[in-house]
C-alpha cells in the first residue's frame, strides 16, 4: 500500500515521499482512516512504529492556520518533545501551520512569544500546566488531544498533571492515546477521557528475525572490560549503552573515553547540550552513546545497530522501549546485556516477556575502571593550617 491510497491530502503525501517514507506502517494503515473519520483512538504499538505520522498526518489534513492552539500533543520527556515537533514540522512542508515545542530545562520567554500564534503544541505535562498557570497557554480552542506514550508519562509521575492539563480542553474534542503497554491506569484514564474509543494494536515493531538478543554472565568487576571488548568487535554504527542512573552514565562515559568517541546524556544536562550532542550523533562524529532511559526516550537515531543494557533495568517495559531504539524500520540490530550477579533479580523480571540468548564466554583484557570524583574535596582552613598558612594541594589531582 502506498500512502495516497489511505485517501490523505495530495499536500501531505508530497511531503512524505520526499522524506523517504514509502510504504505506510501497520499502525498508520489501521489509525488514519479512523482518526479521519473523527473517532477516538486507543492504539498500542512498539517505539519505532511510526506513531507520529499515524496520529500527526490525519491531524494536519483537518486544521488550517487560524493562529491559536487547534491541537495539544503530551509527551514524556524533551527528547520526544523536539522529535515529534520536528517530525509535524516535515509534514507540514506543503501546509502552512505554526508549531511550537514546549518544555522545561530552556528559557519560558520565547515560548510565551510564539504561544500566541501557533496552531500545534507538543509539550510536556509540567511546562504545559506552567504556561497554563500563567496565563500564556489557552486551550479553549483545542480539536485534538494527544497522549503519546502515556505509559512512560504515567510512570515518570504525570498522571495527575494530565488530569489537571485535560480539564482545560474542551470534551467536544477529538482524543488519541498511544503507548507501547497498557496498565490499569491508562485503561482508566481512556475510560474517563475518551468516547468509546476505537482500540488498535499492531504487533511488535521488531521483529525477531530483525533483532538479536544475548546477555553475557559476567562479574561486576569485569563489565566494564567486557563492554570495551564488545564495542571494539562488534563495530557499531551507532551504539546506546544504557545505565541505571547519571552518575553511572558519567563514571562510564569518562572511562569509554581512554579508548573511544562517546558522549553522555542524561536529564542533568542543558536542553542546548543535548540537542547538540544528538546532532554530533546524528552527523556520525560520535558513534557511542551512554545515556540514562529517560534521556534516551524520544531519541530517533534511525542508524542505532547496538543497545548495550550495561545495567539491567528494574522492569520488564523499560527493557522493551531500550531494546526498540535498534532494529527499526526493518533494519537488523543487536541487543546485548552484561549481567553480574547483582542484576539477577531484576533480569528475571526481563526474561518473563523477552526471549534472550546466553552467550558463549568471551577471552577479553582486564582494563582499569577508574571512579573519578568531579566534586572537590572541602577544606577546613583553620584545621589544616598548624600555623603555617593553609594546607595546599595540587589543581591537577585527581580524588578517588
Amino acid at each position: 500500500m502506498k500512502f495516497q491510497e489511505l485517501g490523505l491530502n495530495p499536500q501531505l503525501v508530497k511531503a512524505v515521499e520526499e522524506i523517504g517514507y514509502e510504504e505506510p506502517t501497520d499502525i498508520q494503515i489501521k489509525t488514519i482512516p479512523i482518526i479521519r473519520e473523527g473517532r477516538d483512538v486507543f492504539g498500542q504499538s512498539s517505539t519505532g512504529s511510526g506513531k507520529t505520522a499515524a496520529f500527526g498526518l490525519p491531524i494536519l489534513e483537518k486544521i488550517n492556520h487560524q493562529g491559536h492552539v487547534q491541537v495539544l500533543v503530551l509527551v514524556p520527556t524533551r527528547e520526544l518533545c523536539e522529535q515529534v515537533a520536528h517530525e509535524f514540522v516535515k509534514f507540514s512542508k506543503y501546509k502552512p501551520v505554526k508549531i511550537l515545542a514546549v518544555y522545561g530545562g530552556v528559557g519560558i520567554g520565547q515560548q510565551i512569544k510564539h504561544l500566541s500564534n501557533t496552531d500545534i503544541v507538543i509539550g510536556t505535562p509540567g511546562r504545559i500546566l506552567d504556561h497554563i498557570d500563567r496565563g500564556t497557554l489557552n486551550l479553549k480552542n483545542v480539536k485534538f488531544l494527544v497522549l503519546d506514550e502515556a505509559d512512560k508519562m504515567f510512570d515518570m509521575g504525570f498522571v495527575n498533571d494530565i488530569r489537571k492539563i485535560i480539564k482545560y480542553v474542551p470534551k467536544d474534542r477529538q482524543t488519541l492515546l498511544f503507548s507501547a503497554t497498557i496498565s490499569s491506569d491508562i485503561i482508566h484514564l481512556a475510560k474517563n477521557y475518551m468516547r468509546n474509543p476505537d482500540k488498535i494494536k499492531t504487533e511488535s515493531y521488531v521483529q525477531k528475525g530483525q533483532l538479536g538478543q544475548t546477555y553475557y554472565n559476567v562479574t561486576a568487576g569485569d563489565k566494564f572490560s567486557l563492554l570495551v571488548h564488545l564495542l571494539a568487535r562488534e563495530k557499531p554504527t551507532v551504539a546506546i549503552v544504557f545505565c541505571a542512573t547519571r552518575k553511572r552514565v558519567n563514571l562510564v562515559e569518562k572511562n569509554l573515553k581512554k579508548y573511544i568517541s562517546v558522549l553522555a546524556i542524561h536529564g542533568g544536562l542543558t536542553q542546548s547540550k543535548r540537542n547538540s550532542i544528538m546532532e554530533l550523533v546524528k552527523k556520525g562524529e560520535v558513534n557511542v552513546l551512554v545515556a540514562t532511559d529517560v534521556a534516551a526516550r524520544g531519541i530517533d537515531i534511525r542508524t542505532v545497530t547496538h543497545v548495550f543494557n550495561y545495567d539491567v533495568p528494574k522492569i520488564s517495559k523499560d527493557y522493551t522501549h531500550r531494546i526498540g531504539r535498534t532494529a527499526r524500520a526493518g533494519e537488523t540490530g543487536k541487543a546485548i546485556t552484561l549481567l553480574c550477579p547483582e542484576d539477577h533479580e531484576n533480569f528475571r523480571q526481563v526474561l518473563k516477556d523477552s526471549d534472550i540468548d546466553v552467550a558463549e564466554k568471551e577471552d577479553f583484557q582486564r582494563l582499569q575502571f577508574e571512579v573519578i570524583r568531579t566534586d572537590r574535596p572541602r577544606f577546613n582552613h583553620r584545621r589544616f593550617s598548624n600555623n603555617r598558612g593553609p594546607a595546599r594541594h595540587s589543581n591537577n589531582r585527581r580524588w578517588r
